[in-house]
């Protein structure tokens, strides 16, 4: 049986640990640095080993904190505002990252943990991939930004902190953070985060050491693949979270904190383009290194706008005016000290090679990265804006989704329609002849399906109809790139075909995943229904071809919460489906605040979509609402589809040599 105090000696080994790690954080940058600058390999080998040596510090401060969540140890105050004895176990395990000072713990562990594998795939006593200065300088660099998270977690955000006298019981966890949205969806953006960290060092490295070589693109490819993959799921699970949890119908609000995953989504995602076109034929490198720095700022950004407390959130629950100065300073650190490296070293990244043609395959990538950069550049605009002004001018502003929905959807409709020409495009220079044979009958058949959609479906909205037409482009663009390379092959096995060229065919299978996502996003923005009514048990209502009938209203109570619970029966006319509802209004009990869970019946083309509301009355009448949103469950199949394109790509072994020392 645990322990209803903890002995103190656990969480002050936890404490320890931590104040070690940034003392040995700060030897790993030290070491790194002068073995790298006056080519010692004895003291890059002791920065090698203390890379190991924090994150296993930082392991032991994670694990002291776990236990304290699990022994109810309300004598630290992190535990004691973040969990209950109420709390169930699968929530007490993971609260840590329930607030500001775990998560920060949370990014600074997994950072030490990317540091440690880039020494194990990079930095080998053995083979290592990289030279000396290059690894050195990675060390360098990797050990000052956990120096700089250490610093902030231990002086500003300290998870360690006692409380004194204890607290018999904690506050509990924030009722929205009760779901296991709140278990899977920050550790894999945190995974996307901090995943850039080893891009940014090894090019930070490139820089530094001026080894400016083209191979360090081969070196940092299968980081930003992973990075890419674990951010776009994260994005994925929150905007799911956020779909079943909050109630509302919705699951994108175009929320501060949603936009500051998705500015390094873009950015990170034109990166990866930008990154074959350097590979292939030597051009973009001042652009790829722009990008790479550009990302993994924004990922910094993203940490300062949750944990300051500058922005309004559901999501940012920080206000310590000193962390959000901290972070900001730390921001500007980084951008000026890397863009300052960049600019001081352009001169030698002038590419030899020039764009042959406008009309080529490299000018299709060109042109994707500047609209990717744009919508990035759009939503950090609508996104700091409105801060800027209540800054300023102590006035209040708001930029809400008409902004950004009539700004950043035709950006992303030109993305989608340049996503169907790049990778059939020729190299270099594409004829006219060419062009006609790739293209001609994809974009016949898009253009010939406008006048049915707009007429035929009677679909009057310009947005919706031009999406339709592009993604049926793109699909028949790829189909038809598939289908030459099947024809010109020898054997004609598909499989083998695929397995031949793993990176271009998952890149095929994420542009298709995407197609699918996009289809889930016009399909519920376009032909969403809602409803907003007062029923009684007994009644009944409908909604496009549902029937709903109130049965009943009971009351549940499990662990920690008491609910009242809604039973509605749902029939799909035509002999469709058959389903039972059931719908909750929580309360928690150390919250007054009443949390929605909402009753969603998912099938591949709806999603019928059923809110409890308050009582309207002493008759046992109830606010309802009904939402009916087609294609949703596409939105998260596309996702799925995404990440194994990438799965695939990370199984093509990279064409890299050891550069020597």
């Amino acid at each position: 049986m645990l322990n209803s105090v903890m002995p103190i000696e656990v969480i002050e080994w936890g404490h320890f640990a931590a104040v070690m790690a940034l003392l040995l954080a700060a030897v790993q940058s030290l070491t790194a640095a002068w073995g790298g600058w006056y080519q010692q390999v004895v003291w890059v080998d002791v920065s090698r080993r203390a890379v190991w040596a924090v994150w296993l510090l930082l392991s032991v401060a994670m694990a002291s904190l776990v236990v304290a969540f699990l022994q109810h140890d309300f004598s630290v105050r992190y535990v004691a505002e973040h969990s209950s004895r109420a709390l169930p176990l699968f929530y007490l395990a993971t609260a840590l990252w329930g607030g500001h000072e775990g998560s920060l713990l949370l990014w600074a562990w997994l950072l030490a943990l990317f540091a440690a594998l880039a020494v194990w795939r990079h930095g080998s006593l053995r083979s290592p991939t990289l030279p000396l200065p290059s690894l050195a300088a990675l060390l360098a660099i990797l050990g000052a930004v956990v120096v700089g998270f250490l610093l902030l977690i231990l002086f500003l955000s300290s998870p360690f902190q006692r409380l004194w006298p204890p607290p018999t019981d904690g506050r509990d966890l924030n009722p929205l953070l009760q779901d296991p949205g709140m278990v899977f969806h920050p550790p894999f953006l945190y995974l996307g985060y901090v995943g850039f960290a080893v891009p940014y060092a090894l090019a930070m490295a490139t820089l530094l050491t001026g080894r400016l070589y083209d191979d360090w693109v081969v070196t940092c490819r299968r980081w930003i693949l992973f990075a890419w993959a674990m951010l776009t799921t994260g994005i994925v699970f929150g905007a799911y979270w956020a779909y079943y949890e909050l109630g509302w119908g919705g699951y994108w609000a175009w929320d501060p904190v949603e936009n500051a995953s998705f500015m390094p989504w873009l950015t990170s995602t034109a990166l990866l383009h930008s990154m074959m076109v350097q590979q292939r034929r030597h051009i973009f490198r001042t652009w790829n290194l722009f990008l790479i720095i550009t990302t993994f700022a924004l990922a910094l950004l993203g940490t300062f706008l949750v944990r300051s407390g500058v922005l309004s959130s559901v999501h940012a629950f920080a206000t310590d005016p000193g962390r959000g100065v901290y972070l900001l300073v730390f921001m500007a650190v980084v951008l000026l000290g890397s863009f300052g490296i960049l600019t001081l070293r352009s001169d030698r990244l002038q590419a030899t090679v020039r764009l042959p043609s406008m009309v080529c395959r490299e000018s299709t990538f060109l042109f994707n990265n500047l609209f990717f950069v744009a919508a990035a550049a759009t939503v950090l605009l609508g996104t700091l804006y409105p801060l800027a002004i209540e800054t300023l001018s102590d006035s209040k502003v708001s930029v809400g989704a008409p902004y950004f929905n009539k700004v950043f959807v035709p950006i992303m409709l030109a993305v989608l329609l340049l996503m169907g020409l790049g990778p059939s495009i020729p190299w270099r220079h594409a004829s006219l002849a060419q062009l006609r044979r790739y293209f001609l009958i994809p974009a016949l058949v898009a253009i010939g399906v406008v006048p049915l959609i707009w007429w035929g479906l009677a679909i009057h909205n310009g947005y919706g109809v031009i999406a339709a037409a592009i993604v049926l482009f793109v699909v028949m663009s790829h189909g038809g790139d598939i289908m030459r390379a099947y024809w010109r092959s020898t054997d004609r096995q598909f499989m083998r075909l695929v397995l031949r060229n793993k990176r271009r065919y998952g890149g095929l299978l994420t542009h298709f995943g995407l197609l699918i996502l996009v289809s889930g996003l016009v399909g519920s923005g376009l032909f969403k229904q809602e409803r907003d009514l007062v029923m009684r048990p007994g009644d009944t209502t409908h909604i496009g071809a549902w029937q709903l009938t109130f049965e009943a209203i009971g009351q549940r109570s499990q662990h920690n919460w008491q609910a009242d619970e809604g039973r509605f029966s749902a029939q799909r006319s035509g002999g469709g489906a058959s389903v039972t509802l059931q719908p909750q209004k929580r309360i928690y009990q150390r919250s007054p605040q009443p949390t929605t869970e909402a009753a969603i019946y998912s099938s591949w083309r709806e999603d019928l979509y059923l809110v409890l509301g308050d009582p309207a009355g002493d008759d046992g009448a109830w606010t309802i609402r009904i939402y009916l949103n087609p294609l949703v469950v596409w939105i998260w199949w596309g996702a799925g589809v995404m990440i194994l394109g990438v799965g695939l790509s990370l199984l093509d072994q990279p064409r890299q040599r050891l550069v020597e020392n």
